[in-house]
């Protein structure tokens, strides 16, 4: 299986924030973002892997900054890490200022997609190398969260979770 690089696998998508998507104080519906959200990652998921893919799970989302109606709103999606059948996703959520095109970043969100066949069943994915020092941090903390995650489950046991150690050592 050849690697990918995360830099290859972006997804953006930009949107218009409409009356019908807001809630009374005129803001983007939460709920609406993280459909959104879950768009750009399932298609990231699918570039990378070419396979079907599912949401296996929302590990963090940040709702920083409220994003008012009328606003272009971009939603940039990107494979962070890869695991055996897994990959994590990073999202990162710009509002674009209407007067001077200026992006700022709004919210952040890590969702985890698993790679099925045609009968669902998890399927090897591809690896990838990160290239930039962003795609390195964020690639590192990736094996830290499900080490976190795993035990926290009750998946793994925490004198097993190497990565976790390290940051307190």
């Amino acid at each position: 299986m050849q690697a990918k690089y995360p830099s290859d696998s972006l997804t953006t998508l930009t949107d218009l924030v409409l009356p019908g998507e807001t809630n009374p104080l005129n803001n983007l519906f939460g709920g609406e973002l993280l459909a959104r959200m879950d768009r750009a990652a399932s298609i990231t998921a699918r570039r990378h892997s070419r396979r079907i893919c599912v949401t296996a799970s929302v590990n963090h989302v940040a709702f920083n900054r409220a994003i008012p109606l009328g606003s272009v709103v971009t939603v940039e999606s990107k494979v962070s890490r890869t695991f055996n059948t897994s990959m994590e996703i990073f999202i990162d959520v710009w509002i674009e200022d209407r007067e001077s095109g200026i992006k700022n970043k709004a919210n952040e969100a890590i969702y985890t997609f698993v790679a099925v066949d045609e009968t669902g069943r998890p399927i090897q994915v591809p690896p990838i190398e990160p290239q930039t020092p962003l795609e390195k941090e964020r690639y590192d903390a990736a094996l830290r969260r499900k080490q976190l995650s795993l035990v926290l489950a009750g998946k793994m046991k925490p004198n097993e979770a190497t990565e976790l150690k390290a940051l307190f050592s």
